[in-house]
């Protein structure tokens, strides 16, 4: 049994009937040379590798009267084939059928009544190939631990490789609710002096705090000549100020997904010919897509767009490679930074050049705030006043009002060498991720194989042409080669 911790627990307050919390991820296998995979040989392989993954075989158990943060138990019922699936697409399985299939189950809610995870076998893509989505609650992965629990799925041989005798899955006797509420009350007992070194610790350093935040925003707006208009400046990216968009609306509970695949030497064409990162070129290459697309629709704003962009607070700052046993432990240990987007810019370089210094004052902002704030304080957050909170925040348009960013940007470390699925080549990997109300777009990229995967997902009435962005990246892309050669 394990608690779930704030920030875990702030996962499932989020979720309404419009905002699923969920990540997922889209493999395209290479079925060449490699004997076929049917439902029965995907869940023979699943079943030999739960041991490594346990939250797997673990369902929710909440504090009554949602006092406190629910726990992790052992499913007693637990019941694989519920959560494999299988599906075909009709000819002739254009990649636009997939992404539509993909938006069609991404949109659904995962039952909390079972371990929070699904995955599907598709068949009848395009060129024969086959398809394995997978999508997993927030509450039990980042986006770090996500692709660890890739790792445990995946080997690096199509031999795939020898595993341990495991016991029978046993499971372990859950608490009933008096206990869960014992539990509770003795935690009550201490949780007043905690809330108040927390607290008196905030206030002494709230000081220094706020000339560490504003410091590096000072002296890059100096740098860049900054005066609110635009002429390339760049703006600090503040928790308020945020330009109204048509992505910063209430959202609906339909969605939309497209993929794209670059070429990982073209981007670091790019990155070595600026002196920039390649997270640089990916925001940039997000700003001129969002850009052409907010032109579109006759919207674009003068003022940048900002991002959230979700940043790791894992103390040992790195993924699990594939074959090396158990993942580290899921949970949520992620923070942001809120870079802007230079959308205001119309030539690619100036805007690769301003990406690169919004993204260091958003990182220089990000290190002066105290390391694991955001775990500190939703620690004492009360699961059923913050899932009040938060539907009331849904029914408010409160996030519209105050429209702290306009879309989610996200870059995740994939692994750079080929890794194998029940034998067959894992040829591509688009991450799907999640849309809070009131911004209705995720732009989320993984590196694998010398290629960058695209994968966004977005609100299907407000971005009904969410595949255009996606075209449009590789666009930005391709101008920005042109300019550097």
């Amino acid at each position: 049994m394990q608690q779930l911790s704030g920030l875990d627990a702030g996962f499932l307050a989020l979720e309404t009937p419009r905002v699923v919390v969920h990540v997922g991820g889209l493999c395209i296998l290479d079925q060449a040379g490699a004997p076929p995979l049917d439902l029965e040989r995907l869940c023979g392989l699943i079943s030999e590798r739960l041991p490594l993954v346990p939250v797997l075989r673990r369902r929710l158990a909440e504090v009554p009267l949602g006092l406190d943060m629910p726990y992790w138990v052992d499913d007693p019922d637990f019941d694989l084939e519920y959560h494999v699936r299988e599906l075909a697409l009709p000819a002739p399985g254009s990649d636009a059928q997939l992404a539509e299939q993909i938006a069609r189950i991404h949109a659904r809610q995962l039952d909390r009544g079972r371990p929070l995870w699904e995955l599907y076998l598709i068949s009848g893509a395009h060129d024969g190939r086959l398809a394995v989505y997978s999508k997993i609650h927030h509450a039990a992965v980042d986006g770090i631990s996500g692709t660890e629990l890739l790792t445990a799925l995946v080997d690096l041989s199509p031999d795939g490789r020898a595993m341990p005798a495991s016991p029978p899955y046993v499971p372990e006797h859950g608490p009933g609710p008096l206990d869960l509420l014992a539990r509770t009350t003795r935690l009550y007992l201490t949780r007043p002096w905690t809330v108040a070194r927390l607290a008196a610790g905030l206030v002494r350093q709230a000081p220094s705090l706020g000339v560490s935040y504003l410091q590096p925003l000072q002296r890059l707006l100096r740098l860049s000549g900054w005066n609110g208009g635009p002429d390339g400046g760049v703006i600090g990216a503040l928790p308020v100020g945020a330009p109204s968009t048509p992505l910063n609306r209430t959202i609906t509970p339909h969605r939309r997904a497209a993929f794209r695949r670059v070429s990982l030497d073209d981007v670091k064409q790019v990155k070595n010919a600026h002196g920039v990162s390649v997270n640089d070129v990916v925001m940039a290459m997000s700003a001129g897509a969002l850009r052409r697309w907010l032109i579109d629709h006759d919207a674009l704003p003068e003022q940048p767009l900002v991002a959230m962009v979700p940043v790791s607070v894992r103390a040992d700052g790195a993924t699990a490679t594939a074959g090396d046993g158990a993942a580290r432990g899921g949970g949520n240990k992620i923070s942001a930074m809120f870079p802007v987007l230079p959308t205001h810019l119309a030539d690619p370089v100036e805007r690769l050049r301003v990406a690169n210094q919004a993204t260091r004052v958003a990182k220089a902002q990000h290190a002066a705030l105290p390391p694991g704030l955001m775990h500190d304080v939703t620690s004492f957050a009360i699961p059923a006043l913050a899932g009040r909170a938060s539907r009331v925040v849904s029914q408010l348009g409160l996030m519209q009002r105050v429209n702290p960013f306009n879309l989610v940007v996200s870059n995740v470390p994939g692994p750079n060498i080929p890794v194998y699925l029940a034998g067959l080549r894992l040829a591509e990997y688009f991450p799907v991720s999640t849309i809070p109300d009131g911004q209705a777009l995720n732009i989320t990229v993984l590196g694998y194989l010398g290629a960058l995967h695209f994968g966004l997902i977005a609100c299907r009435e407000l971005v009904p042409d969410v595949d255009r962005i996606a075209g449009y990246l590789v666009t930005e892309l391709e101008d920005l080669l042109k300019a550097t050669d």
